[in-house]
């Protein structure tokens, strides 16, 4: 067996020694930065006082000019219902090539399908199509397709090629 350890009385706490001695700073005083006015004294500042009254409301849209487009909302609408029926069998991918851009038609047309087009058995329903021209010449879509009581996002990007809508950007959800 070993020995047991002797007991000692606990070491003192080091912090309760300490104590704190004010010591004048060598080295003469720091004179504080010598201040630049802006303005004279006496001149009022030419910022105008803000009273309370009524804001702003939210910028309104700039109307996009289209010289000699189709409004872009009955294309999106059937472009989104195309490439739905597309994904799900119902429909071949070549009756797609006019409406993209061949790099977007050629990664749909050879990638991943989602599944619930594809698997789903219900009817495939295309509800509001959302439509905004950021600028003259592009459209941003949005919509929610819905098949066997579930949602599903489509977001697309139009932008005009060779003086017609094509689609240039597909996100399927």
């Amino acid at each position: 067996m070993s020995t047991p350890a002797p007991l000692t009385a606990p070491a003192p706490d080091p912090w309760r020694q300490v104590r704190l001695r004010l010591v004048e700073t060598p080295g003469p005083a720091l004179d504080p930065a010598p201040v630049t006015r802006l303005l004279r004294p006496g001149v009022p500042s030419p910022r105008p006082h803000l009273l309370p009254g009524p804001r702003p409301g939210p910028p309104q849209p700039v109307p996009v000019r289209r010289r000699g487009l189709p409004d872009p909302g009955p294309v999106a609408h059937r472009l989104v219902t195309m490439t739905l029926e597309a994904f799900g069998g119902r429909r071949p991918f070549a009756q797609l090539r006019s409406a993209y851009t061949l790099p977007v038609f050629s990664a749909i047309s050879q990638g991943r399908r989602p599944r619930w087009c594809v698997e789903g058995t219900g009817p495939l329903l295309v509800g509001a199509v959302r439509v905004a021209e950021p600028v003259e010449g592009v459209a941003e879509v949005c919509a929610v397709a819905r098949r066997n009581g579930r949602a599903h996002a489509v977001a697309a990007r139009l932008e005009v090629v060779e003086g017609g809508w094509k689609c240039t950007a597909l996100q399927v959800g």
